[in-house]
């Protein structure tokens, strides 16, 4: 492992201006694989984390037989597959084929929708956007415009409870469960989730309200009018917030098209957020665990330690769906997996499988909020092997290097291999950065909204707090921006460590 070091000034600063992009981006997909130093990788989108038994079995048919046995959570609920052979995509587009994982080849890196996981499972459950998800997705397959869009463009939508909605998308539907659409909609409640919308493009402050049947469309609707954006401010972005700060994308820019469309949609300046966790009746979407459900039935959630899943928990959270479940299962931005649709018996049951299987099932583990890039020996451009270091950390209670005495408390940690930082959380994060002389920990506040929109998803400066860290419940991976109050620098010693075992 890596020694321990203090701080030096924050890793990232601003860009006063977005980049201008010359050549579409490289993330990977189903059918465009990367080459990575552990093989070749897949990502496979799965919109809204929805998957069938079917379909999660063939998952891990294609790890096992492809790939390296293992599958990895992606932060937008997609799976990742390491290891793959370099002439293993035919057959790995095959298998994904035939599981009805690939509607559609041409828009199959596209396909990047984010919604709240536990939409329609828990007792007071809000409007369910899990709807939306789907019909965005079957107009995004059907759209021959869409196939423009970058790998990197994400839809979010949020049920209300503010789980995701600060989670970086480029277009953002929220839910708004108190109150009917707007009367020029015509629009008859209880055909999708009952109840409007707000759609927000990038960064704007202001909002549209939109009526729930018309949702998709309109979030459709709104990426196209950034792809022409895009090609009008010739900047070739890739998300909202790389258009030129002279000329971003406006909420009344998308007014006009979504009334040209026959898309009622009416301008709000100034919408209240949501706060996450605001609504008590809501269970926390973030935390591992029984979440229980308006008909008495169970909804298993656990998290993978450092996104990472073996086949064979892969396999017992499938058959535990099939057997028990409703032969469904729902994967999280937090890296997480939930199994809906269980009695209270086997739940309690399955629980204790779960856990015995390493999977994290306590909401107060100190796994819980920490996660990790992909480190040596998987990515060349890593100093050294994140993952096993942090295990070894975390094996001894701690969640950074020993001596890195400052870092707040409830935070989310994640540790990195290199300035990249792949992976990182969203909002107020510690930073574990690997570098030439050991690691680095700092505190990174959220991106304030008060800045100019910038070129990437990722924080501002980093500031760091004098608090002294002890073990604690964290109440979600993506805080809000009052969790990271700015302080004097961090200061770390060396810690050995010795590498989890899977």
């Amino acid at each position: 492992m890596l020694a321990a070091m203090p701080p030096s000034p924050a890793p990232r600063p601003d860009r006063a201006e977005p980049p201008v992009r010359d050549r579409g981006d490289a993330c990977p997909g189903a059918l465009r694989l990367h080459s990575a130093a552990d093989g070749s990788l897949a990502r496979v989108r799965l919109p809204a984390g929805d998957l069938t038994v079917r379909q999660a079995t063939a998952l891990a048919d294609a790890a096992e037989r492809l790939g390296d046995g293992h599958l990895s959570l992606t932060s937008r609920g997609n799976v990742e597959l390491r290891g793959l052979p370099e002439d293993g995509g035919r057959h790995l587009a095959d298998l994904l084929a035939d599981a009805g994982l690939l509607p559609s080849v041409r828009h199959e890196r596209i396909r990047n929708v984010l919604a709240s996981p536990l939409a329609g499972l828990d007792r007071h459950t809000p409007s369910d956007v899990r709807l939306w998800a789907r019909s965005l997705d079957a107009l995004l397959c059907a759209s021959d415009a869409a196939t423009g869009l970058s790998g990197r463009f994400l839809f979010v939508l949020d049920d209300g409870r503010g789980d995701v909605a600060g989670l970086g998308g480029d277009v953002t539907l929220l839910a708004e469960s108190g109150r009917q659409d707007p009367p020029a909609a015509g629009y008859a409640p209880g055909a999708a989730s009952g109840w409007g919308a707000l759609l927000r493009v990038g960064d704007d402050r202001a909002a549209l309200r939109i009526a729930a049947d018309d949702a998709p469309r309109a979030a459709l609707t709104a990426a196209e009018v950034f792809l022409a954006a895009a090609a009008e401010r010739g900047s070739g972005a890739w998300r909202v917030r790389e258009l030129p700060t002279a000329g971003p994308l406006t909420a009344q820019e998308v007014q006009r098209a979504l009334r040209a469309a026959g898309i009622a949609a009416e301008h709000v300046e100034h919408p209240a957020a949501p706060v996450p966790g605001s609504a008590a009746h809501y269970a926390d979407a973030t935390a591992p665990g029984p979440v229980e459900g308006p008909d008495g039935r169970r909804a298993l959630a656990v998290l993978a330690p450092l996104g990472r899943l073996a086949a064979a928990q892969w396999r017992l959270l499938t058959a535990t769906a099939a057997a028990d479940g409703d032969g469904e299962l729902r994967l999280t931005p937090w890296r997480g997996v939930i199994v809906p649709g269980l009695a209270a018996a086997p739940a309690h049951r399955r629980l204790r499988e779960f856990a015995a299987a390493g999977l994290i099932t306590d909401p107060a583990s100190p796994w819980r909020r920490v996660t990790a890039c992909t480190g040596l020996p998987g990515c060349a451009k890593s100093l050294t092997d994140v993952r096993s270091d942090a295990a070894g950390v975390l094996a001894g209670g701690e969640t950074v290097p020993a001596d890195g005495s400052g870092a707040p408390v409830g935070l989310p940690v994640h540790w990195s291999g290199c300035e990249r930082r792949c992976g990182h959380p969203h909002g107020a994060w510690v930073d574990v950065l690997a570098t030439p002389d050991g690691y680095r920990t700092t505190a990174m506040p959220p991106k304030s909204l008060a800045r100019p929109p910038v070129s990437r998803e990722t924080a501002g400066p980093g500031t760091v707090s004098r608090e002294t860290p002890r073990p604690g419940v964290v109440s979600r991976e993506t805080p809000s921006a009052s969790a990271a109050p700015p302080a004097a620098p961090l200061s770390s010693t060396p810690q050995p460590t010795t590498p989890r075992p899977q």
